[in-house]
Parts: structure tokens; C-alpha cells; sequence
């Protein structure tokens, strides 16, 4: 990233080289299709540019939201795919527009949607374990290049890795980098981000956040495409963040039916409790795992649709009455934007998934936990 740049104390970038335009952008480009993707103050827009009739993602993100300026936020997106234009699978950003009341990112469109959709596909179109050790490697390697530029992300989860083209199956795009924070001249980082299943335990604690933060992310993010199963899900949300602070995983092979035991050595090198003792991007790309298996597996959690009608008990119905797992800023709800979303509602259960948006720490607004 240029030198020039400044950041706030939190993470946020404040300067951008790129120019916002300010002409009218239905000059340049036609709107094509349906939505791909809509959040609270954002909606996503296939879009086709007139002079060279390419096909890109609009996004429409809202200046003003809940009566707070957050021009800002939307500055530290841009600054961070600015940072990360080189990396080959992080979403480009190809031009910026603003009117009186929103910004519009153009964007690369993966046209292949959301991993979460072969995440919670039926048994012939679910990922194999081969699919998911090549999904891995991409994931891993533009982690990793976000980390070299100590970015971390914050919101890694199916919903936010998008594929070129779904079939025959293509290569992954990370998006939405609304959450996400640069590291470097910060003593430390505090904030409550991410979304409730996927954010790391230091993060509940209010505790300094890393690029550690993200590998946890990734963890989780590798026991669902492997699985179908939400590891810390459990049926209301301190439920979950008390499944994430005592790191409540089921590694039994009634999930893992059929997932190599290379695999669940490589989520249990992510899924620990000390970020110091957590694997690198880095040292996750030379795992064995990731480098020396080679048997396809057959397709994997076949039972996933019959288990979102019979929700499994929780293992932590007996025990009292659940408690944040330390005391922390109030949390508020933001959305999460995706560049090429398909929108999924499914039943929230332990052992499925909740199609949750991201939360995130305002000190000036008032505001419960909710969804």
C-alpha cells in the first residue's frame, strides 16, 4: 500500500489512491439481471460496462446509516482492496462512483456465487474432500498475501468466497472487505468484528486482534465445506459464543464420515484457543494435507438436508444458564455485503447452518445483540 496513506487508531485506512467519480454511472454502465446480493445499506447489481461490454458487480453501499456518517467505512474498503489489487484471489476492484447518498464500488463479478451453496448442496453436488483441498490452497494463499500487507479480514466465511463459475467448479474470489482492519504502526487492535459462528475467541474477549483472527476464520471456514456442520453453532447466540470460548468441537467420525484424518489434523491446528499457538497462512500451505493427499473422496454430508428438520440437541442443554464468555462492548448488527451472493434461509440448529450477518462494536450507538 503507498506510503501516503494514514490510518485512524482503530485499523482503518483513511486515504485511497483511487479517483471516485462523481459523473453519473448509468453513463457507463447498463444494469443487467436480478440483484446478486443485498444487505441493509448495501445491494449488489450485475452490471455491464458500455465501452467494453464486460460484465462487472455493482455494489450500492449507503453513505448514512442508522443517522451516522460512514463514508469512512466505505474508504477503508477501498484503501484495503487497493492493498490488495496483485493478489489473485481477492475480488478487484475495477472503479468507484459516489452521488449524494451512496458510493458504488464496481467490482470483478465471480460469477459462480457463494461457497455456502455447494457448503449445504445435496449429496451429487456437495465439494469432495479434493475440492475443498484445492479451494484450501487458494483460500490459504490470498490469506496469506493479505497478512504479508498485515490485513486482516475479520469476516472470513462461506457467504464471503465467492467461485469464478460453479460448474465444472472454478477458482475462489474473497469479498467483502467491509470489517476488515491494517495491522501494521498499531500497538494494538480491540474490536468486536465478525460474524458470531466464525470470530475467534480474543475477539469475544476483547482481546488484541491478529492475522491469528483470521486463521481461526478459516478453521471454521474448512470444517463446514468438509462437513456441512457449523462447529460452535448452537440455538441462540450466547450459546455460541460459549461453544467458541471453551472451544466445544466435535471431531467424531459421525461428522468426519469420510473426510482423511489429515483433514481434522489440519481444522485442529487452526481451531485453538492461544492465537500464538494457531498455524500461519504460511504454515497451513506445507501441510501434509494440502501437499500429500491424493485419493478423491466420495462426495460428502449426504444427511445435511434431513438434519435441518430434525435439529440435534445442543451438548450444552444441561448445563446452566449460558453467559458471554467475558465481559465486552455492546454488539450491534451491520450487514454483510457479498459481491455475487445467492441469499439462503435455512433453520437455525446446532449441526447446520445460520445464514447470520456480521456484528460489530459502536461505542455511540445503544443497541442489544439481536438478528
Amino acid at each position: 500500500m503507498p506510503d501516503s496513506m494514514t490510518m485512524s487508531r482503530n485499523g482503518m485506512v483513511s486515504k485511497i489512491q483511487t479517483r471516485i467519480r462523481t459523473d453519473a454511472f448509468k453513463n457507463n454502465y447498463d444494469l443487467v439481471g436480478k440483484e446478486l446480493g443485498r444487505g441493509k445499506f448495501a445491494v449488489v447489481k450485475k452490471c455491464v460496462e458500455k465501452s467494453t461490454g464486460k460484465e462487472h458487480a455493482a455494489k450500492f453501499l449507503r453513505k448514512r446509516r442508522k443517522g451516522q456518517d460512514c463514508r469512512v467505512d466505505i474508504i477503508n474498503e477501498i484503501a484495503i482492496l487497493e492493498s490488495a489489487a496483485g493478489n489473485p484471489f481477492v475480488v478487484s476492484l475495477h472503479e468507484a462512483y459516489e452521488t449524494a447518498s451512496e458510493i458504488i464500488l464496481v467490482l470483478e463479478c465471480a460469477a459462480g456465487g457463494e461457497i455456502f451453496n455447494q457448503c449445504v448442496a445435496d449429496n451429487d453436488e456437495a465439494f469432495t474432500e479434493k475440492d475443498v483441498i484445492r479451494l484450501a490452497k487458494q483460500i490459504l494463499t490470498g490469506v496469506a498475501g493479505l497478512h504479508r500487507n498485515n490485513v486482516v479480514h475479520l469476516d472470513l466465511k462461506p457467504q464471503n468466497v465467492l467461485l469464478t463459475r460453479a460448474h465444472p467448479l472454478g477458482d475462489i474470489r474473497i469479498v467483502d472487505f467491509g470489517l476488515s482492519r491494517r495491522m501494521d504502526s498499531m500497538e494494538e487492535v480491540r474490536e468486536i468484528l465478525g460474524t458470531p459462528e466464525y470470530v475467534a475467541p480474543e475477539v469475544l474477549n476483547y482481546e488484541p486482534i491478529s492475522t491469528a483472527t483470521d486463521m481461526w476464520s478459516i478453521g471454521v471456514l474448512i470444517y463446514v465445506m468438509l462437513t456441512g456442520v457449523s462447529p460452535f453453532l448452537g440455538d441462540e447466540k450466547q450459546e455460541t459464543f460459549l461453544n467458541i470460548s471453551q472451544v466445544n468441537v466435535d471431531y467424531s467420525q459421525d461428522v468426519f464420515e469420510g473426510v482423511s484424518s489429515l483433514a481434522v489434523d489440519f481444522i485442529k491446528s487452526l481451531l485453538v484457543k492461544n492465537p500464538r499457538k494457531r498455524a500461519t497462512a504460511e504454515e497451513c500451505l506445507k501441510h501434509p494435507w494440502l501437499n500429500g493427499h491424493s485419493n478423491p473422496l466420495p462426495h460428502l454430508h449426504n444427511a445435511l438436508r434431513s438434519s435441518l428438520d430434525e435439529p440435534e440437541n445442543s451438548p450444552s442443554e444441561s448445563e446452566p444458564e449460558l453467559e458471554s464468555p467475558a465481559p465486552s462492548p455492546e454488539l450491534v448488527i451491520v450487514t454483510s455485503y457479498t459481491t455475487c451472493s445467492g441469499q439462503s434461509e435455512m433453520k437455525s440448529v446446532r449441526g447446520a447452518f445460520a445464514f447470520d450477518e456480521p456484528f460489530a462494536a459502536r461505542s455511540e450507538i445503544k443497541q442489544e445483540l439481536i438478528c
